[in-house]
């Protein structure tokens, strides 16, 4: 009787006993495990089999900090490489062409929610720091960007409440002589991005990166707060709409401000504001590394364009905001509110300075304040002048407020 039992148990059973055998098995075992606990093992069928992915070591998870990790790594190697190339080819005084980023990055880029990262820190900024915190806070400030408090009109820390009062400080009256000799200055400190003459309707951010004059200023509409005479000859592009006098030709100059920069920006010239035009965008980082990666960058981002006339024709100067500089102000224009949610990307609002009881706009005098940012940003100046004139600066240098531009 056992031998015939155990011949039972070790002969193969047919298909469909074997079915029934595993359905019985399966609601078993089921039954033997608690509502409040899982199985530990999970199933694959493959044809005719019920097999246990356990035991084929089939199971493996993916670890979603694994990928991440692995992909960045990876991406970052491959650019850490193509850097290298690219000081090889500067060692030998070639020029390495610029590694511009794709449409799915810079969409990947502008979908961080920059905007409202800004506003959570120019709230933070508003925050009145204890007595006894301000001067660790401001001093490890000052040491991580090398802020020259001596500059500074207060150079006692307790004195600023508050990030953005340290971040809008001001400075001596003795620190940033106007230079008297030349027609047109700095209007901030910072670094000398790019300068030179405008080109096919094409502006460079920096040296091989364009972006284009009329996405940058926008439709030519403010004519009619202008009152200078036009070219008799029929303009052809919109950049022969800003020439407004003949041997004229249009210059462009690049200023950005570090974090560790006088975030004060000034008039660098004598002239008069007839309009102004706000265009909410992205906040994208500007500093030079970026603006070599992202092409068209200034015209992503938010930017405050003030347009007007001086002495050689037309003038304007861009306050380009950024990653935490969600702010720019323009001191006597109080109806000015920049990174506000009731503006959406891709618009631009009109304001003109220009009206029935004032023809003439603002009038502003070289050096006199103009606006502020609440960190550090970029100024551009577009502007008319006769053909002789030239720029007396390099790429990349260090310049201040005040300093000479350049010179006819």
């Amino acid at each position: 009787m056992a031998a015939t039992l155990l011949k039972a148990c070790c002969s193969p059973l047919p298909v469909s006993a074997g079915r029934r055998v595993s359905c019985l098995l399966f609601h078993a075992g089921a039954r033997a495990i608690r509502p409040d606990q899982q199985a530990p093992w999970r199933t694959l069928s493959s044809g005719r089999r019920r097999l246990s992915a356990a035991a084929l070591g089939l199971g493996p998870r993916v670890r979603p900090l694994h990928l991440l990790l692995a992909t960045g790594g990876g991406y970052l190697s491959y650019d850490q490489y193509g850097r290298y190339k690219d000081r090889q080819l500067e060692s030998m005084g070639i020029e390495a062409p610029p590694r511009l980023a794709n449409k799915t990055q810079v969409a990947l880029y502008k979908s961080i929610p920059t905007r409202l990262l800004s506003r959570a820190w120019g709230r933070l900024n508003q925050v009145e720091l204890p007595t006894w915190l301000r001067k660790p806070i401001y001093s490890l400030y000052i040491w991580t960007f090398g802020v020259n408090m001596k500059e500074a009109a207060v150079e006692d820390l307790h004195h600023y409440r508050n990030l953005s009062e340290f971040f809008r400080r001001k400075l001596k009256p003795q620190a940033r002589p106007v230079c008297d000799s030349h027609c047109v200055i700095s209007p901030a400190d910072g670094k000398i991005l790019h300068f030179g003459r405008v080109r096919n309707c094409e502006v460079e951010q920096v040296k091989g990166v364009t972006y284009s004059l009329e996405t940058f200023l926008g439709p030519q509409t403010w004519a009619e707060s202008l009152a200078s005479s036009r070219k008799v000859a029929e303009p052809s592009s919109f950049q022969d709409m800003l020439v407004t006098k003949e041997g004229n030709e249009l210059f462009h100059c690049v200023v950005y401000l570090a974090p560790g920069d006088y975030h004060c920006f000034h008039s660098p010239t004598d002239w008069r504001v007839a309009h102004r035009r706000h265009f909410p965008g992205s906040l994208m980082s500007v500093n030079p590394g970026v603006a070599r990666w992202i092409k068209e960058l200034f015209c992503h981002n938010e930017r405050v364009v003030l347009c007007g006339e001086w002495t050689h024709g037309f003038f304007s100067l861009t306050a380009v905001g950024a990653t935490n500089v969600g702010s720019i102000r323009i001191y006597f224009d109080k109806e000015l509110h920049t990174n506000s949610p009731r503006y959406s990307k891709g618009s631009y609002n009109d304001f003109s300075y220009v009206s029935n009881g004032n023809q003439e706009g603002v009038c502003m005098r070289k050096g006199e304040h103009l606006g502020e940012f609440n960190l550090g940003s970029t100024i551009v100046l577009l502007f008319e002048a006769p053909r002789d004139f030239t720029f007396s600066l390099k790429p990349g240098q260090k310049i201040r407020f005040g300093e000479a531009l350049g010179t006819m």
